[in-house]
């Protein structure tokens, strides 16, 4: 295995990990949440609060993205991506071994919340990092590809946490309301330690030890960021919207509507969002590849216009009450996502030089989730109750998928160039072409 699939796998598996942590968070907010830590509230007001508690974690992204990202840039890429891994496991415990309301009280939410946002703030540093190792290390023109790895850990991830839900299917609803709900977030404790070895064994990004060799390094690196690359932080930012108000939209919010408003049973939709995941898991790296060849704005175009088109079909599908038909929209849905995740990594990398692309991308990247992926849930939860009906909800998600068009069709093509390491790249040519 060469060095750059070792860091691609290591990126990959750590990601893996986190969004493990993560994502099972989420999946607990929309089943269970609601009774365990919020049980003085009705039906809708105890799943607002829990979906609530899955966005502070987003609040603290940026905060993560900045502090991480700051000494990424200064000290280095891998041992940033240690101590985020770790921070995320050792919440990821806490978490399952925190007590009820009916135990401790008031407490218990407090806590919680806490927890949460030392996930997002750990989680903002996470991401970034990840990417640079794998499009820092890979071949210019395969950035595409070992970048999609990164992002494979996302489903990966939600695979891994909805597996071990389903393993819970056989719990009645009193144990896993009791206990059950407790056991992924015990068992992802343990995953940790498999993803710290695995990180532990590459090493550092070549880009970075250059720029430090050449005491290229910027002293404050979101001063840089916020001075000379304020457009492509806007840009990046607009461009996740239509992704995460897609996945959030359709895993989050719709494992619970799927649930409340259809008439599926919980382990249905735990089973079509897995099935879901793996095909998006598999479709990931192809669209990598495919914008290695035809470069990043056409692909990652083409999945948000399939995100946007297919809004409405897929609650339709949905809203049929057909397992078949609703596992086919899902997986189309993803599909379409995949098409725009995949070639992400590399398109927001080559965006920004060396000396602060840990920063610029964080930056960028956590701001986007803040402002499309932690409204999501509770955006289309408010707009279900007030009209009664999954067309607002619908508009919303066509709304922030037209912003990332605009978006995307502003940024500049990159896939031909080098990714630049210092500042004797001009404003106009930063991102030099390859030669040959």
């Amino acid at each position: 295995m060469s060095e750059t699939q070792k860091v691609g796998l290591a990126s990959g598996v750590g990601t893996t990990v986190e969004w493990y942590d993560f994502f099972i968070y989420g999946t607990a907010a929309g089943l269970v949440f609601n009774k365990i830590f919020f049980p003085e509230f009705d039906s809708l007001i105890g799943t607002l609060l829990a979906f609530a508690t899955f966005s502070a974690a987003f609040l603290a992204r940026p905060v993560g993205g900045i502090v991480f990202g700051h000494f990424g840039d200064r000290i280095g890429r891998k041992s940033m991506l240690v101590i985020t891994l770790t921070i995320m496991g050792l919440t990821t415990l806490a978490i399952g071994l925190l007590p009820s309301y009916e135990t401790i009280g008031v407490a218990a939410p407090i806590i919680l919340v806490t927890l949460r946002f030392v996930q997002g703030f750990a989680l903002g540093g996470e991401i970034g990092g990840a990417i640079l190792m794998a499009v820092e290390h890979a071949p210019a023109d395969k950035r595409g590809f070992y970048g999609s790895w990164v992002q494979m850990g996302v489903p990966a991830g939600l695979i891994l946490g909805n597996a071990v839900f389903l393993m819970m299917a056989g719990l009645s609803t009193e144990q896993f309301e009791s206990w059950g709900w407790r056991v992924p977030f015990l068992i992802g404790g343990l995953f940790v330690a498999i993803g710290l070895f695995v990180r532990l064994q590459v090493g550092e990004s070549p880009n970075f030890d250059r720029v430090k060799n050449d005491a290229k390094l910027e002293k404050l690196p979101i001063r840089l960021v916020l001075r000379q690359y304020p457009q492509q932080v806007l840009l990046t930012c607009g461009a996740y919207f239509a992704i995460g108000v897609t996945f959030y939209g359709a895993t989050v919010f719709g494992l619970s509507y799927g649930v409340s408003q259809v008439g599926f049973t919980r382990n249905q939709m735990l089973a079509i969002v897995l099935v879901a995941m793996a095909v998006t898991f598999v479709a990931l790296p192809m669209f990598g590849k495919l914008s290695d060849s035809y470069g990043r704005k056409p692909v990652f175009l083409t999945g948000v216009f399939a995100m946007l088109g297919f809004t409405f079909p897929w609650f339709w599908m949905v809203n049929t009450g057909s397992f078949g038909l609703a596992l086919i929209g899902y997986v189309v849905f993803c599909v379409a996502f995949a098409t725009s995740y995949g070639p992400l990594a590399a398109f927001f990398a080559e965006a920004f030089d060396t000396r602060i692309r840990y920063t610029g991308i964080s930056f960028g990247y956590t701001i986007g989730t803040l402002a499309s992926s932690a409204p999501a849930p509770i955006v289309a939860t408010y707009l279900l109750n007030r009209t009664g009906s999954y067309v607002a909800v619908a508009l919303f998600m066509v709304v922030m998928c037209t912003v990332s068009v605009v978006c995307v069709i502003a940024m500049r093509e990159t896939y031909r160039h080098n990714l630049p390491d210092g500042d004797d790249a001009t404003e106009k040519d930063r991102i030099s072409p390859i030669s040959g």
